[in-house]
């Protein structure tokens, strides 16, 4: 098993310290750099190119939301960095555009210890990493709630009906079992979506189909 070099990027020594003791104590993750602000998060970002950072929304010179953009550019879908916003409930409207930004899910700043183990695990794959409550909140807010089912024209019967239950927080053995489907096939639906789609793992989505109006906040 490859390690997962992981960067850190808040304004707050003792979060950081926190965050890199628990994540230096766990087998296959590495803390490969940190950084103060966001210009900094950038600069530690393209020097070591880690596979996960942790970016705080709210630092001094350039916040976490520009940080993000500069990190995964024009073209975010092609970026090997996964982005995680570590928020707690008072910037809604930071966290949808860091989402349009190309950043990969969001962490509550009090999470335990094991969810930020697994929060990183979980992005390095490419899952989804979406926090209910915060997500609820924000799509509610920032997605209009159009009737849903509308299909893109490049996706088949199959990868939309995988495409709404994702976009509904299905894992991908819950959406075997809702579809009566392997899980290597359902591996393979989602990988051809986000292909197709141009998108960069599951969080992008989950946003496309609220978005589009393929799923309305309150019906997922």
């Amino acid at each position: 098993m490859s390690t997962l070099r992981v960067v850190l990027a808040d304004d707050q020594d003792l979060v950081r310290a926190g965050f890199r003791v628990i994540l230096g104590t766990e087998e296959g993750i590495d803390v490969v750099g940190e950084a103060r602000d966001g210009a900094e998060a950038v600069e530690v970002t393209r020097r070591v190119r880690p596979d996960v950072v942790l970016m705080d929304v709210q630092m001094p010179r350039v916040d976490g939301l520009e940080a993000t953009r500069r990190i995964l550019g024009d073209h975010p879908a092609e970026s090997a960095v996964k982005v995680v916003i570590l928020t707690t409930f008072d910037h809604e409207d930071y966290l949808f555009e860091a989402l349009r930004a190309g950043a990969s899910g969001f962490l509550l700043k009090n999470a335990s210890p094991e969810d930020l183990v697994e929060s990183v695990r979980i992005v390095a794959r490419g899952d989804a990493l979406l926090s209910p409550e915060v997500t609820r909140r924000v799509i509610a807010r920032f997605t209009t709630t159009t009737p849903a089912g509308r299909r893109p024209p490049d996706l088949t019967d199959r990868e939309f009906e995988v495409l709404v239950l994702m976009a509904r927080g299905a894992s991908n053995g819950e959406i075997a079992a809702e579809l009566y489907l392997g899980e290597t096939t359902v591996k393979t639906h989602v990988s051809r979506i986000l292909r197709k789609l141009g998108l960069r793992d599951r969080t992008h989505a989950v946003v496309f189909a609220y978005e589009q109006g393929i799923v309305a906040p309150g019906l997922a």
